[in-house]
């Protein structure tokens, strides 16, 4: 499942990323590059030790936290910190796979990369080029979003960047393991959440069909879920 999350920041909180990254020192983004994606890879990305990463990758953290369709797409047991990167005159990211286990430097930390991150920091009119295109067996999916916007897809999919021929595309981009490895069960649960919750505006929490889907929704996700 390939999703829209919008406005997990506020204009507010862009406007400040973008004035602590444009004070920032960047560097080669083949830095946290796995063996074939450094073939095709051409960006710049803030260090992952540096302060104002860490700082910034804070306040997105905090921000997903508090995202109630994050959490109830996602369902993450382990969310990797977040990184940043740019691309800008003719940069781009040719086809690739994301690593299937990312280990965090210096630390024992390391997660099984079950769904991909893209938290566009620049909006779509600043920048010619830069869309993310996902592809999967329904074909090619095109994201360019508002700053401040997520997307949320399967790290399982072929992915790229397309080249940036006019100012810069500034994003963070992460990955994370879900309490659930298998997309399609997770994408049901989703569903049924969504659909849980839509049917408590209308009904109430307490109707008996509420509660009855709420019962299904908690033991399937009882029999599918790591934690």
């Amino acid at each position: 499942m390939m999703l829209r999350i919008p406005e997990v920041l506020s204009k507010q909180q862009v406007a400040h990323c973008r004035q602590v990254m444009d004070a920032a020192q960047w560097i080669d983004g083949n830095a946290t590059s796995g063996h074939q994606s450094a073939l095709v890879k051409n960006n710049m990305q803030l260090p992952e030790t540096s302060v104002e990463g860490r700082q910034l990758g804070d306040l997105v953290l905090d921000a997903l936290e508090r995202s109630a369709v994050f959490i109830s797409a996602a369902l993450p047991l382990k969310v990797f910190p977040p990184l940043f990167n740019r691309y800008a005159g003719g940069q781009a990211f040719g086809i690739h796979v994301d690593n299937a286990i990312r280990p965090l430097a210096g630390s024992d930390f390391r997660i099984r990369t079950d769904l991909s991150c893209t938290l566009f920091l620049a909006e779509p009119d600043e920048y010619d080029g830069g869309e993310l295109i996902v592809e999967d067996t329904y074909g090619a999916h095109r994201a360019k979003l508002p700053a401040g916007d997520l997307v949320l897809y399967p790290s399982t999919s072929l992915h790229r960047v397309t080249p940036v021929t006019r100012g810069a595309r500034v994003a963070s981009f992460f990955w994370l393991q879900s309490m659930v490895r298998d997309d399609g069960q997770r994408t049901m649960l989703f569903q049924l959440d969504t659909s849980i919750q839509q049917l408590a505006a209308r009904l109430g929490n307490d109707d008996p069909q509420v509660v009855q889907l709420t019962g299904l929704y908690h033991n399937l996700l009882r029999r599918w879920a790591d934690s």
